[in-house]
């Protein structure tokens, strides 16, 4: 290993040049994914360095005392094979302190994963296409306020393993390519969804909701906001009535990954996940 090598917070720009690579590996993120990702935790990204060239990144955002998430673990391909990512790989498990640590693993990273102490809760399933149809529901979804979100956060508190209001905030509020849909019903939210431009299509995520009916409603709403363009989301495999409902849009399977967790794993209400926020930060 480089002498010069170490590992440190990123600065401003780095952040951007790791969902680049993250491009460059084919993970299709957000076009404008570093704003809401930085604000979930800005301490929680970290940059392999030798001398003052990236050369691999890892994020461990912290959400809270008790939970942590795991993603853009990258080395470039010019880079891999010397050591590098066990060094940033380290630094980033270390920054977690005792907190539980999730992760979502692609299919041939899992077994890495597990000899590094992570359990597999549950498997996701990403589908994808370009819709053939919206679902019918008996609700309407409705535009997120970006001044109203207090019931949007109370709601997401009550799947997410821990409140992220910063993120939310970020991640929720309309942006050119970015949509929050929320769907009500007797003035108590059923679910919310957000829909982002990718660089190949659209993702929808989070899709949470109390029911398949509310579910049907945001996709509803959300659906036509891609203007014709592929859509992907990703589905844990438990949640038989989402993946029902996906399938009756003609989308297809296209990866499977699943949620591992080091450290005691929190309770999710998988019934109400009806996509995954995003695989990076969980």
């Amino acid at each position: 290993m480089n002498s010069e090598f170490g590992v440190r917070s990123m600065r401003p720009g780095e952040l951007e040049l790791a969902l680049e690579w993250a491009r460059q590996e084919g993970w299709n993120p957000g076009l404008d994914d570093a704003i809401a990702f930085h604000e979930a935790d800005p301490s929680g990204f970290f940059v392999g360095v030798i001398g003052e060239v990236p050369v691999g990144s890892i994020s461990v955002v912290k959400y809270g005392d008790n939970f942590a998430f795991l993603g853009l673990y990258i080395v470039h391909p010019d880079f891999r094979g010397r050591g590098y990512g066990k060094a940033i790989w380290n630094a980033g498990i270390a920054s977690a302190g005792g907190r539980t640590i999730g992760l979502d693993g692609v299919v041939a990273q899992q077994p890495f994963y597990g000899k590094a102490g992570f359990d597999i809760a549950y498997r996701t399933i990403r589908y994808g296409g370009v819709p053939t149809s919206v679902p019918e529901s008996s609700l309407a979804a409705q535009p997120v306020p970006d001044a109203r979100l207090e019931g949007l956060l109370r709601y997401d508190s009550g799947i997410f393993p821990e409140s992220r209001a910063a993120f939310l905030a970020a991640w929720c509020t309309g942006r050119k390519g970015r949509s929050s849909v929320v769907v009500r019903k007797s003035g108590k939210i059923r679910g919310y969804g957000t829909i982002r431009r990718c660089y190949e299509g659209y993702k929808i995520g989070p899709l949470f909701a109390s029911d398949a009916d509310s579910a049907a409603a945001l996709l509803a709403g959300l659906v036509p906001l891609a203007h014709g363009a592929s859509i992907f989301i990703d589905i844990p495999v438990d949640n038989a009535e989402a993946i029902a409902l996906v399938k009756s849009m003609g989308l297809e399977p296209m990866m499977e990954s699943a949620r591992m967790y080091r450290g005691p794993a929190p309770e999710i209400p998988l019934k109400n996940v009806y996509g995954v926020t995003t695989l990076e930060l969980g």
